[in-house]
């Protein structure tokens, strides 16, 4: 699938912050937020060595993009990206980008915490952490 022209995205390649920014980008908007979620080195003093995330696709993709219908229906999101990665990733990869554009930065920023949690709560999209001593299937919800 194309990188650059997918508004709401599940991939197994390196995702693109300048993708997602040049979807979002809008002159009507001053204002453009981009989360970027990376994989950390550690979780709850373990080290990581890699995660695994894996995703039911045609649901997650539809998800999304009820995401973005509900951003835009609560705030004057010009455009909604949601892009996430599937597969083995490595500290410091990149593991999903939102980017929301609206006219004023508030609303920007409050309607991209908003995807990044309600992703988190209904995106069939699941994780495994593989830790030096071990590996375990984490749950979404912080």
């Amino acid at each position: 699938m194309e990188l650059t022209s997918s508004a709401f995205l599940i991939s197994d390649q390196p995702l693109s912050v300048e993708a997602v920014q040049t979807l979002v980008e809008s002159h009507a908007c001053g204002a453009v937020n981009l989360f970027v979620g990376t994989v950390r080195n550690a979780t709850k003093g373990e080290s990581v060595v890699r995660l695994e995330f894996e995703a039911y696709e045609s649901m997650a993709v539809k998800e999304m993009a009820k995401i973005g219908a509900r951003v835009k229906a609560q705030w004057p999101a010009e455009a909604v990206v949601i892009h996430h990665r599937v597969g083995s990733l490595e500290p410091g990869e990149i593991a999903v980008i939102i980017g929301v554009s609206t006219p004023h930065r508030k609303a920007s920023f409050e309607a991209c915490e908003f995807a990044i949690d309600t992703l988190k709560e209904t995106v069939p999209i699941w994780k495994k952490e593989i830790l030096t001593n071990g590996e375990v299937w984490v749950s979404a919800h912080p």
